[in-house]
């Protein structure tokens, strides 16, 4: 396994680019970097390439991976240092925690508990570990006591927490969130927001709720067409109504009705 260096950005991704087998250019050219700690938005119409740029980031396009001797000076991203290769794929995922859109397509466990197990016990830890590494992600999401409960029995919201703390439950130095609120109500998009505030490592969140932007990143990052086309602080790229328009977007609310957009300490 390659060792990161200590000073290297938690992502950089430098001249990404990714054709679908049907020709069709999703990721063209993107190149923009993840500080440790940096909370970042990620922005734009349906089907500019979202989804597509996430997937790369813990190799869920494997076609894509360098392989070989020449690997590492052919990635293009790298995660703590460490350049996505195959050799070093199963520690890319340890770093990288992937939360999609939809929990039924995480959860797969009979139980609240195995689900937030499966990731622990597939990076060979003991056995008290990965009970530790439960209970605390567990309390980390507010459902202490849903261990033994069955996913089939929760609510959406409530499942979007639980697959969370099976992330959590894998200590990843970055999350990446695929529209974390979508088809939440206002109280789990809240719970939500609470969580991921109280997340010390970085984040990279795409979505549609522009409001969450303000909410919780330090930047965003507007994608269309599978180019970069905006990359800065949200009250300045968010509040830029031609460059909204422009990329099928609107100024979000709380900054259309001029209330401050800094983040809860």
């Amino acid at each position: 396994m390659s060792n990161g260096s200590p000073n290297a950005p938690l992502l950089s991704v430098e001249g990404l680019s990714y054709r679908y087998p049907n020709g069709y250019l999703a990721i063209d050219d993107v190149r923009f970097s993840i500080s440790p700690g940096e909370t970042v938005g990620l922005v734009g119409p349906s089907g500019a390439g979202k989804s597509t740029l996430l997937m790369h980031l813990n190799g869920l396009l494997p076609e894509k991976i360098p392989s070989g001797a020449q690997a590492a000076a052919e990635a293009v991203i790298t995660v703590c240092g460490i350049p996505l290769v195959k050799d070093d794929l199963n520690e890319i995922r340890r770093l990288v925690g992937f939360l999609f859109q939809d929990p039924d397509d995480q959860l797969f466990c009979p139980t609240v508990r195995e689900d937030v197990a499966f990731g622990p016990l597939n990076l060979g830890l003991a056995s008290a570990e990965v009970l530790e590494r439960v209970r605390s992600s567990l309390d980390e999401v507010g459902l202490p006591d849903f261990g033994e409960r069955s996913t089939l029995q929760l609510s959406f919201g409530e499942r979007k927490r639980v697959c969370l703390a099976g992330v959590f439950a894998c200590q990843p130095s970055l999350l990446v969130l695929d529209e974390p609120s979508s088809n939440l109500d206002p109280r789990a998009r809240k719970n939500l927001l609470r969580i991921l505030r109280g997340f010390e490592g970085g984040q990279l969140i795409a979505t549609h709720d522009l409001d969450l932007i303000v909410e919780l990143c330090d930047r965003v990052i507007v994608l269309d067409e599978g180019k970069v086309h905006a990359d800065g602080s949200p009250e300045q790229v968010l509040s830029d109504q031609s460059l909204m328009e422009q990329h099928g977007l609107e100024v979000p609310l709380r900054l259309k009705l001029g209330k401050s957009a800094v983040k809860p300490g």
